[in-house]
């Protein structure tokens, strides 16, 4: 097998700020892995202020292939860990097998894997912003997808009188859409802050609270756990199956992303292992176009709530393939995860 690697940059329709930065765009690795009859497609997407560049990724993968692709994903994957390579880049190897293994079998994806062609509705994404542009920036959203949650970032730099402005001015212009409310902190909290906030935001009738302390801050986790009158879900704080232990006492569900595991393999095996502490489970993006947004499609049965939205939100998305339909990226009946790379 070959494996051939091309870097694109993704321009966002909306600039995304979160607790960590601001993003505006991103330089993505597309990584195709071919037989010489049927080619697979995977992505890498570098996280906001993270060192697992596209480039990064493509010289580790470069290194890596040079002496063969082991076609199983498993073996490829175990490969990787072992190597070293970054997160993102072992998702973009680890996605392009899987896609080619179900195209080599004529299938599509979720039915390699044994999965029904099932979705929960997905989250569609408001940043941190003023007040005035969120009450614009909302409206555009929703009416632009058909989404039915939206996710508001919160932990803004500038406070929590700032978040519970912003918050205030998304909630009033999704409710004409009747769109269910969830928040993510991405860290941007303390313990004093996240037990109070999470308080009052459960008053407002939002879904779940996600990631309210930093990554680093577990140990905050179990005091802010107790008092939760809403479910809480962590993200940053785990990368890998062998994390969930780890949180299995001081949260109610986990956020996998394909970026941050490695992959298809890696996630399947976060599931199980959440389900067997009792946790949810959740699927997130980073700053993908539809082809990782497919791949993550493929595998969304397995979760009770799902953010794969990244790609609504360029101008334009590269690729096609990852259709939302009534609220719902749906898996595609293609063999593959049926996503594709535009000229």
């Amino acid at each position: 097998m070959r494996a051939a690697f091309e870097i694109r940059e993704l321009v966002k329709l909306y600039p995304l700020m979160i607790s960590r930065g601001l993003m505006t765009s991103s330089d993505n690795l597309f990584v195709t892995v071919t037989d010489g009859t049927h080619t697979g497609i995977g992505e890498l997407s570098p996280a906001t202020g993270s060192a697992w560049t596209a480039e990064r990724g493509q010289a580790q993968l470069e290194a890596f292939t040079a002496g063969g692709i082991a076609t199983n994903p498993h073996d490829n994957y175990a490969a990787m860990r072992e190597a070293n390579i970054d997160p993102p880049a072992m998702a973009a190897l680890d996605t392009a097998l899987w896609d080619l293994l179900a195209k080599q079998a004529g299938m599509p994806l979720y039915r390699l894997l044994g999965l029904p062609k099932r979705g929960v509705p997905t989250s569609v994404t408001i940043g941190i912003n003023p007040p005035e542009v969120t009450r614009e920036r909302v409206p555009e959203i929703l009416r632009s997808t058909g989404a039915k949650c939206l996710k508001i970032k919160l932990g803004s730099p500038q406070g929590r009188e700032h978040d519970k402005a912003h918050f205030l001015a998304a909630a009033e212009a999704a409710a004409p859409f009747q769109a269910k409310l969830r928040v993510d902190a991405n860290g941007g909290w303390t313990v004093a802050e996240a037990i109070a906030m999470i308080q009052w935001l459960a008053e407002q009738g939002v879904d779940y609270v996600e990631q309210p302390l930093a990554e680093g801050q577990e140990a905050g986790l179990p005091e802010v756990f107790a008092s939760r009158p809403i479910p809480i879900f962590v993200d940053e704080s785990i990368r890998f199956s062998e994390d969930v232990p780890k949180i299995a006492d001081r949260a109610d569900g986990v956020n996998l992303k394909l970026m941050k595991c490695g992959g298809i393999t890696e996630a399947v095996r976060i599931v199980a292992a959440a389900r067997a502490h009792g946790l949810k489970t959740m699927i997130g993006c980073m700053s993908e176009s539809s082809v990782a947004i497919a791949a993550g499609a493929a595998i969304g049965a397995l979760f009770d709530y799902i953010d794969l939205d990244s790609h609504l939100n360029l101008n334009p998305d590269p690729a096609g393939g990852a259709s939302i339909v009534d609220g719902v990226i749906v898996p595609s009946d293609a063999p593959g995860h049926g996503a594709f790379l535009n000229a």
